[in-house]
C-alpha cells in the first residue's frame, strides 16, 4: 500500500436519508482526498423522501416540497445543478383552509402560523366569534414575557387567548410537527415568534413590521424567482437521486444496517483511536474509520452509541418521536364538489375529526395527476392520535375517505389508495429540548471524528435536514485535519 493511501482519512456516514446524504455529499465537497463510505440499512437511499408514480399519478410518500426562506436545500439543489427541474406552487390558489364546525373556511391572509400581519383578515374571519376577535386584537397590549421555555400553547394563548389557539395556532402547528402544543417548546420549535416578543412586544406588531420589510425587499428586487415553497418537478426523489449520483462510486452499500459504534483508545498522544463500525448481516464484519457521521433517527443513535456514551445515548432517548400514516387518494375531478381553489386544510383538534390535515397536491404543483384527475394526501395520527397510525390499511382509507367525503363533498369512491406509515418519523420538540440538545452535542463534541446530524436536533424540515448533515461533515472534516 502507498504512503498517500495509508494516510488517507477514511469517514462513515450511517443512514442513507437525506441528513445523510447531504452530509456525504458535503464530505466530498469540502476533502476529496477523504474516502467516504455511507451505510444504509434498508435496500433504498432516501429514508422517508421518496416519489412513486402509479397510472399517472406522482405521489410523494412524505414530504413534497421544502421551504425556500431556509436558503440549505435551493443552495444544494444549485449545486447539483437542478435548479432549472424545480417547480412553483400555483400562485392561483396560494390559500389554505382551516376545518371551522364542520366547513372549510379559508385562513386570514397575512396569518403566519400565530401572528397577523394585517389585521382586517383576521376581523372579519368567520373562524373566530367577536369575543375571540376582540381577545387577538389586545395582544398589543400584553406584556412581554420572560423569555423562558415555554410550551407553544401557553405562548399562544398567553398572547392571543385561547380560542385563536384552539382554532387557528393549533392546527396550523400540528400540520408541521404532528404535535401536541401543550408538551411543544415555542423556544425550540418556533423561536421566531419568542424572538419577536422580545424585540417588538407585540407578535401583531412584528408581524406587520416583517411583511413590510419584505414588500419593499420585493420591490427592490425583480419579481421573486421563487414561491416560497419549491420542489423538483419530478418530485423529491430527484433530489435523493442527483445527491447519490454525485458520490464517489463504491461509496454507498444497501442492506448494510449497524450493530454498534465503538472508538479504540488513542495509541499515540494527539492523534484519535480508529472507530471500529460492526455490521450485521448473514456475515458480519466491521469497518473501521477515523470520522463517523450518525444520520440516523435519535433513537436509533441512542442503541448505536449506547457502548460508547451511556449518557448520551440517556439523552438521545429522551426524545420522543411521533409516527404518521398518510393516505394518497386518487379522483376524478368531476367527483369532487368542493371547488380545491387553495392547497389544503388543516383540522382542529376541538373539530374531534380522525385526521390532521389534507393536501391538494395536484392544485399545488402541475404534473401530480392525469388531465381531468385530482391527488389529495391525508394525514393521519401525529402525537395526540397516536394509536390511529395502528389500524390497517382498510381502516385507515376508511377514515381518510369519509373525512373528505364530508368536508370536499366527494361522490362515489377514489380511483385508487395507497398508504404510507412512518413510525417514529417526527421528532417532537418537548420543553427542555433546547437544553437537552447542548448536553447530546457536548457529549458528542469529546469523542473526537463524531458527529451527529438530522431533524431532531435543529429542525424538522428539508432544508433545517441538510444544513444538519453539511454542519456535521465540516464539524468531521475539521477534527480529521487538525489531528
Amino acid at each position: 500500500m502507498s504512503a498517500a493511501a495509508e494516510s488517507q482519512k477514511h469517514v462513515v456516514v450511517i443512514g442513507g436519508g437525506i441528513t445523510g446524504l447531504a452530509a456525504a455529499h458535503r464530505l466530498s465537497e469540502l476533502d476529496r482526498s477523504v474516502k467516504i463510505t455511507l451505510l444504509e440499512a434498508s435496500n433504498r437511499l432516501g429514508g422517508v423522501l421518496e416519489t412513486v408514480r402509479h397510472d399517472g399519478f406522482l405521489i410523494e410518500r412524505s414530504a413534497d416540497n421544502f421551504i425556500t426562506n431556509i436558503p440549505y436545500a435551493l443552495d444544494l439543489c444549485r449545486r447539483l445543478g437542478i435548479e432549472e427541474q424545480l417547480s412553483q406552487t400555483n400562485d392561483a390558489h396560494r390559500r389554505a383552509f382551516v376545518v371551522c364546525r364542520g366547513r372549510l373556511e379559508s385562513i386570514p391572509e397575512g396569518f403566519l402560523i400565530m401572528a397577523p400581519s394585517r389585521l382586517w383578515p383576521v376581523l372579519t374571519t368567520p373562524i373566530l366569534s367577536w369575543r375571540g376577535k376582540m381577545r387577538l386584537a389586545a395582544e398589543w397590549f400584553v406584556r412581554t414575557g420572560s423569555g423562558a421555555d415555554e410550551s407553544l400553547a401557553s405562548f399562544a394563548t398567553r398572547r392571543f387567548g385561547r380560542e385563536m389557539y384552539e382554532r387557528l395556532a393549533q392546527p396550523l402547528v400540528g400540520g408541521i410537527y404532528t404535535a401536541d402544543p401543550e408538551k411543544l417548546s415555542v423556544r425550540a420549535a418556533m423561536p421566531r415568534f419568542v424572538k419577536m416578543e422580545q424585540e417588538y412586544g407585540s407578535l401583531i406588531r412584528g408581524a406587520r413590521r416583517g411583511a413590510a420589510k419584505a414588500t419593499k425587499a420585493n420591490k427592490r428586487e425583480s419579481a421573486a424567482r421563487y414561491s416560497m415553497f419549491t420542489t423538483p418537478r419530478e418530485g423529491m426523489s430527484s433530489l435523493v437521486d442527483a445527491l447519490a449520483d454525485r458520490l464517489p462510486d463504491g461509496s454507498v452499500r444497501l442492506d448494510a444496517a449497524v450493530k454498534q459504534i465503538t472508538q479504540r483508545e488513542q495509541i499515540v498522544q494527539h492523534e484519535a483511536g480508529k472507530w471500529s463500525i460492526a455490521i450485521a448481516g448473514d456475515e458480519p464484519r466491521t469497518i473501521e474509520a477515523d470520522g463517523v457521521i450518525v444520520a440516523t433517527p435519535a433513537h436509533r443513535a441512542a442503541t448505536l452509541l449506547g457502548r460508547l456514551d451511556r449518557e448520551l445515548a440517556a439523552e438521545l432517548e429522551q426524545i420522543f418521536c411521533a409516527s404518521c400514516a398518510i393516505v394518497s387518494l386518487g379522483y376524478s375531478r368531476s367527483q369532487i364538489g368542493h371547488p380545491l381553489d387553495g392547497f389544503g386544510f388543516v383540522v382542529p383538534q376541538i373539530e374531534r375529526r380522525q385526521i390532521l390535515s389534507a393536501s391538494f397536491s395536484s392544485v399545488k404543483y402541475a404534473g401530480r395527476a392525469p388531465e381531468g384527475c385530482e391527488l389529495i394526501r391525508v394525514f393521519i395520527g401525529g402525537a395526540c392520535q397516536a394509536d390511529l397510525v395502528d389500524l390497517d390499511d382498510d381502516a385507515l382509507r376508511t377514515i381518510a375517505v369519509e373525512e373528505l367525503v364530508d368536508l370536499l363533498t366527494i361522490d362515489g369512491e377514489p380511483i385508487f389508495a395507497r398508504i404510507s406509515r412512518w413510525r417514529g418519523a417526527m421528532p417532537q420538540y418537548h420543553l427542555g429540548h433546547i437544553e437537552r440538545i447542548e448536553r447530546i452535542r457536548s457529549r458528542a463534541a469529546s469523542h473526537h471524528g463524531l458527529a451527529l446530524a438530522g431533524n431532531a436536533y435543529g429542525g424538522v424540515g428539508v432544508p433545517q435536514c441538510i444544513q444538519s448533515g453539511e454542519q456535521a461533515a465540516a464539524t468531521v472534516v475539521a477534527e480529521l485535519k487538525s489531528t
